[in-house]
Order: C-alpha cells, then structure tokens, then sequence
C-alpha cells in the first residue's frame, strides 16, 4: 500500500498485471494448483481480516472514550493491529513466490536428440558387424557420420567412433542444461538487491515508550486504532529522536523551573531564557510569554495546565504564515506539472534535501524528475545523479562545465512535459545573500520557468540549516526578496540544539515550514506538522 505523505492518507494498491495468454496456457495442471495457492491465500486473507472487522465495528465507538481513559491500552490495541497486518503480509509474499515459481513453465529438460536415433549402429550393444558390411561401409565415403580417419583397422575404429560420440553428445547436453540450471542462481543474485530496498521500509519495534508516545500524539490528533500506520509511526519516533538535543536543552530546564508550584513571573524569566537560547527569537518569545502573563492575571496556573497553554500558544505561532498563504499542507498538484525550485547557501544540504523530497515523492504514489541546475559546484551532478538512482527518478543534466543553469531547466520542463512527469524539483547552485550577481541568476531561473510554463504551480522552498540559527533567518528575508519564497524546508534538527529557530522563521521571516529534516536517513525528511513538532519538542511533558 502506498502511503501518500503529502496528504497524510494511504492510497490503494494498483491492480496486478494480467499475465500475458502465453503464460495462461503453459500447463493447466500447474495453472490449476496455482489458483488453488491463490484461492488459498484470499481465504486465508478473509478468514484472518472477518474477525478483526468485526471487532473492529464493535469498538468504533468507543475508540475515543478509551484513548482519552486509558491511552496505554488504546496503544497497545494499535500495536497489536499493526502487528497483525505485519503477519498477514508475511504470510501472503512467502506464499505468493510459491505460486508465481508453480506458474512458470518447469517442463524445460532438453528433448533427446535425434541424432541417437539416427545412428543405431553405434549402440554398444549391437552385433558386430562382418567382414562383407565392414568393407561395404569402407565404399560410402558419403555416410553421415562418416570422420576422416587415418587408421587402417575399421572394424576397431567404428566401435571407438561410436563410443566417443556418444560421450560428445552427452557433453552437449550437459551445457545445454548447464543455463537451465544456473537461471535459479542469477535469481537467487537479485535477492540482496531486494533485501537492500525493503531493508529501506519502516519496520514495527518493540511495544516501548516510543511506540507509546506516537500512538498517543496520533490519538491526540483525532486518529483512530484502526487508521494508524507504520509510516507514520515510525516517523514520529525518527522526530522525537532527532529533537533530543534540543528537547535536552529546553524541557530539562524548563521542569526544573516549573516543579509542582504554580507559575510565577520568576518562573516566565526563565522561561524567556531558555526559549532565547533555543534561538526562538525575540519576537515569538515575547509573543509566547505576553500571553502566558495574560493568562497568569486571569487565573492562578498550575504546572500542568501552564504546559497545556505553552504548546497552544507554540503551535498558534508555527501555524499563522501557513493559515496566511491559504495552503495547510503543500502537496504536487495532480494533472498539472509542478516545479519546486530548491534555494538556499552553500552547505545547507540542498541536494539532499531535494534527493529526500524525489524519495518522498515517489513513495506517495507520484511521478518525479529532478533538474540538475547547480552547474557551477564541483561533482553536484555526480550528486544529484546518486540520489536520483537511489529512488528511481530521472535526472536532466548538462555534461558542460559551467553550463547555464536556466538552459537545464528549460531542458527538464521540456521533458517533464513530454513525459507528463507530475513534480520537477530543480537543484539551483549555493548562493550568499549578499551576492548580488549569484541572486540575479536565481531570478533568471525564476522567469524561465514563468515563461515556458505559465500554467505550472510554482514553489520557491528555502533550505535552512537548524544549526545556523539566526543567520539562517536572515538568509531567508534575503532569499525572500529575491527568489519569491513561498516555504521553507528545515534540515539538521538531529544535529543543534536550536530547534527553536523554526519559531523565529515563522514569527519573523513570516514564512510556512513545509518540510523539515530529523536525520541523515533517505527516510528523515517529512511535510511539517506544528502538534507534532511541538509534542516532540516537549516531549515528557
């Protein structure tokens, strides 16, 4: 099932192949025990989904009841759901194989050759022939198996004739069988291949604390047992994990600040110490505490309801610049071409974040092509190259050095269309904001892709590095004038403890986070969600 992670939602499994009429009338014996296997396996499919869907309707309606009395059963059905699944599909690809090797044509020993037939006078068992045959068949120099031979005792040479062509021909049929018998071989070679690429799939871990912890932020969101799924799962525990080192930083502090007392102003200092320090920036701090102080004159506030008001108040402001653009979540657009133009300074992680986003892409069930538009770094196409032969996407490149960056572009666009490719994500060359002619170029590139392709739906994603901080957000209200920014991908979360920086790019630069990176993994870059991000964040609390 391919899970689209742009609209957070699985899409169906497209229909098999109907195999070719050839292959339908090899052997009805073997056709029949092969739809016998299958028969098997749908049955075995119903009987083991009748009983989960039946309890399934049972406990519907009682699924957000549970979830809110008792979290950690409401996980552990959720984890036994998913663990159910995992054994189904087990079970159908281990006997799947068994049914497709039945199908195939087995019936593959080389027939006997006719020459055996053809020369019954070399049998060993045959009489031997008398002196008149012998001196006859000296007379026929036109005899089919007829050697130059040079000895002069026929009667001797015939039987040893006999004897070595039969040797010959049964070493003619053992290579003939020898390719027979090494195709299992060159299909047992493939099998590491295919482990490499479903070694790359999210795999279901022990029932632990971050199962748990992922359950109940899905559960939080108003997802039932029955809709939760691996992908996602196994998402949130890659955030959770690459937000350890600012969680560190900021939820270790802020417990010891907050105890079992209610909130007081020495408390908020403290807090507007560690949110600065987080790089959170001036105005979304000041934002986050005038709140918490208005709330404070309202009413007394415990520990627990004034961590309540502080994940609000978090989400409220990473969520404004994406209610302002009118997009809640940025997804390709279906029938339609669309190009993401990938901007950002050097070392930010561009190309691997466009790679990620190719990978994204094509796990959610779209097509892709990747331009190769930074000509100007050394080995950025050998780059872009491995990252588009790692998700099977197609790169457009020029071979030249210091080739025109808007030419490979008005390239790829010319064969995304061509090919009716659905997103084209563009890899432009690592540029400071403070180079005027390198800001130029990007503006180039822009107008490029407005003039060949008006109807395009047209993203202009800033990559950010979270360990830059605030140089990072002024690299974004420089990219902003220049390139028409319409979001902003963070990257290296798993390596800073300034997470907090996303809040200062929505507070300040007033720009969506569409994308954000927790990891070096081809799997570590995900659609921006504010309730997940604040719980990881928080995570503990």
């Amino acid at each position: 099932m391919v899970y689209d992670w742009f609209n957070r939602s699985p899409e169906a499994p497209q229909p098999p192949e109907q195999p070719s009429k050839s292959e339908q009338t090899i052997d009805p014996a073997t056709t029949q025990d092969s739809s016998a296997e299958t028969a098997s396996v749908e049955e075995l499919s119903q009987s083991e989904l009748e009983p989960a869907e039946s309890a399934q309707e049972s406990t519907d309606q009682s699924a957000d009841a549970s979830a809110e009395d008792d979290p950690l059963e409401w996980a552990r059905q959720a984890y036994a759901r998913l663990k159910a699944q995992k054994e189904l599909e087990k079970t159908t690809q281990s006997v799947a194989p068994e049914s497709s090797v039945s199908a195939e044509p087995i019936a593959v020993s080389p027939e006997p050759p006719a020459s055996d037939s053809a020369v019954p006078a070399s049998e060993p068992d045959s009489p031997k022939p008398s002196a008149q045959q012998q001196s006859s068949a000296q007379q026929q120099p036109s005899a089919p198996v007829a050697v130059p031979v040079e000895t002069p005792v026929p009667a001797l040479s015939l039987l040893e004739q006999a004897a070595a062509q039969r040797q010959e021909r049964q070493q003619q049929l053992e290579q003939a069988s020898a390719p027979v018998a090494a195709e299992p071989a060159k299909a047992d070679s493939v099998q590491p291949q295919q482990t490499a690429d479903q070694s790359d799939e999210p795999s279901l871990g022990e029932f632990d604390e971050t199962f748990t912890w992922s359950a109940e932020v899905l559960a939080a969101q108003g997802v039932r047992a029955d809709q939760i799924t691996l992908e996602e799962i196994d998402w949130l525990g890659r955030l959770r994990q690459g937000l350890e080192k600012t969680r560190q930083g900021f939820v270790t502090g802020l417990l010891e600040n907050l105890g079992d007392d209610p909130l007081s102003p020495e408390v908020l200092d403290d807090l507007e110490t560690l949110l600065l320090r987080a790089d959170a920036g001036v105005q979304a701090t000041d934002q986050v505490l005038d709140a918490l102080r208005r709330r404070m004159n309202e009413q007394v506030v415990d520990p627990t309801e004034g961590i309540r008001f502080l994940k609000e108040q978090l989400r409220d402001l990473l969520d404004q610049p994406t209610l302002d653009s009118g997009v809640k979540l940025l997804a390709p657009q279906r029938d339609q071409l669309n190009v993401w133009l990938m901007v950002g300074v050097n070392g930010v992680g561009k190309t691997t974040t466009l790679g990620k986003l190719a990978n994204l892409a094509v796990r959610s069930g779209y097509s892709a092509m990747i331009a190769a538009a930074d000509t100007f770094r050394a080995a950025a196409v050998q780059q872009v190259q491995v990252w588009g032969d790692r998700s099977d996407v197609p790169v457009i490149a020029n071979a030249s050095s210091n080739a025109d960056p808007a030419a490979v572009v008005f390239d790829a666009i010319g064969a995304a269309r061509a090919k009716g490719t659905d997103l084209v994500l563009v890899d432009t060359a690592g540029r400071l904001q403070t180079k005027h002619n390198l800001m130029e170029e990007l503006e180039k590139i822009r107008r490029v892709v407005d003039r060949l392709a008006p109807e395009a739906h047209v993203e202009s994603l800033l990559v950010l590095d979270a360990s830059q901080g605030q140089n990072g957000l002024k690299q974004a209200m420089a990219f902003a004038k220049a390139a028409g920014l319409t979001g902003v991908v963070i990257t290296k979360l798993d390596g800073t403890a300034r997470g907090g920086v996303a809040l200062a790019v929505a507070s300040e630069a007033g720009l969506p986070i569409r994308f954000i990176g927790a990891g070096e993994g081809i799997r570590d870059l995900r659609p921006f969600n504010s309730f997940e991000f604040v719980e990881a964040l928080l995570a503990g609390r």
